[in-house]
């Protein structure tokens, strides 16, 4: 591919070479397949400098880094840099040092959440290759996504979600123009019925891994965070974990960015983030195993990372123990908890998945997997606008004498 620096698509267990510049889903062995790129080529073409230079919005800055060959099939709603936003009334709840515990807010990309990056890259490439019906399955913000990237491309698409999926999202997902449908089920399910639909209906099937470009989009978390802290890594970072691309795409940007020199020294610690009502990757981390069986009877309140059963599970594994870092299941009940008390703390909203991260990194310094003089980077996937809240009962009425001592 003339435009870019790829040189092929690699399966992701077995290493065989596949031909760039074609449309690919899973390799001949069922696997997610890795793009490729002449990383020597890229570092003699590109400085720092010129990512710094660069007038692209949000994540397009590091378009030399990516798969579209052609900039007008570069898609946009006007993506950003989001902030890094250090916790300093709630650190010490947290059981944190002020500046040590610092919150990336993807909730501020496009439909309001980091999906965003993921979805970009996949109708990008979509696009590329001239595809016209993409269909996914989701847990809600993966389908507004798709929904609102798609319809900017003049793309058609249809998405499956579980009837219990916020509605909200439902709503968000129709409005912004794809066809949305509830299933009795997981996403897990709704994922079986988009893959026995490519035939009949003839949609491409743009589920987490199914297809190669979501994770080169969720790299540039990766590689955004490391120009936003001067080219240097955190010690840690915590990831809300369900389908685990985010965490797969970050830990390949940064070995992108190690073979290419432009950052050294030791990687961060990768922490895979799970709800104890759905805990795959930790049951199979604890075990030492390699893949997560179905994890039966998935729930929990953080919607985003109920995915009982995931096709990139060695991948977010083998990026844990490489990384010499962790898996933990947290709480329901904490995971509110900590959303609550950040919001109140802070004035920061996070999601439930992303409050699963604090939960996880406050009971990592108390075991002692993490001391408070690390730096730990803790990943809020959505707004928390998209999500229940507790409800306001104090009211007031203009007709009867005000009572203010109630302000007191």
């Amino acid at each position: 591919m003339s435009g870019t620096y790829v040189t092929h698509l690699e399966c992701s267990i077995t290493g065989k070479r596949y031909e760039a510049g074609m449309v690919h889903g899973l390799s001949e062995a069922g696997r997610p397949l890795l793009v490729r790129y002449d990383l020597e080529r890229l570092a003699a073409a590109v400085s720092k400098d010129d990512i710094a230079a660069s007038d692209a919005p949000g994540f397009w800055r590091y378009a030399p880094f990516l798969p579209v060959e052609k900039p007008e099939n570069r898609i946009s709603l006007g993506e950003v840099v989001t902030p890094l936003i250090p916790l300093d009334r709630s650190a010490a709840a947290l059981g944190a040092r002020p500046g040590k515990a610092i919150v990336k807010d993807e909730g501020r990309l496009p439909t309001g959440s980091f999906k965003a990056r993921g979805l970009c890259l996949a109708v990008s490439m979509a696009r590329e290759f001239g595809l016209d019906h993409l269909a996914i399955p989701t847990n809600g913000n993966a389908g507004a996504a798709m929904a609102a990237y798609a319809r900017r491309a003049g793309i058609r698409a249809t998405v499956l979600c579980p009837a219990d999926t916020p509605d909200i999202n439902i709503r968000e997902i129709q409005l912004q123009g794809a066809a949305v449908w509830k299933v009795n089920g997981l996403i897990n399910d709704c994922g079986k019925i988009v893959g026995d639909g490519k035939g009949p209906v003839g949609w491409f099937d743009i589920s987490t891994l199914k297809e190669p470009y979501r994770i080169e989009g969720k790299k540039t978390m990766g590689l955004e965070l490391a120009e936003q802290m001067g080219w240097a890594l955190p010690d840690v970072i915590f990831y809300p974990t369900g389908g685990g691309t985010g965490l797969i795409g970050m830990w390949k940007a940064f070995a992108e960015l190690k073979e290419m020199g432009w950052i050294s020294g030791k990687m961060p610690r990768m922490v895979a983030v799970q709800a104890e009502g759905c805990a795959p990757i930790v049951k199979a981390w604890e075990a030492g195993d390699e893949h997560a069986p179905l994890w039966e009877n998935a729930h929990t309140v953080a919607a985003g990372i109920r995915v009982p059963i995931a096709v990139g599970d060695f991948l977010i594994i083998r990026a844990v123990r490489e990384s010499n870092g962790f898996a933990m299941a947290v709480s329901d009940d904490a995971i509110i908890e900590a959303r609550d008390m950040i919001a109140r703390e802070d004035g920061l909203l996070l999601c439930p998945e992303g409050a699963a991260t604090a939960v996880a990194y406050r009971q990592a310094l108390a075991d002692g997997l993490v001391s408070p003089d690390e730096t730990a980077v803790l990943y809020n996937c959505a707004t928390g606008l998209k999500y229940p809240m507790p409800p306001v009962s104090a009211a007031l009425d203009k007709n009867s004498a005000i009572d203010f001592s109630v302000f007191g």
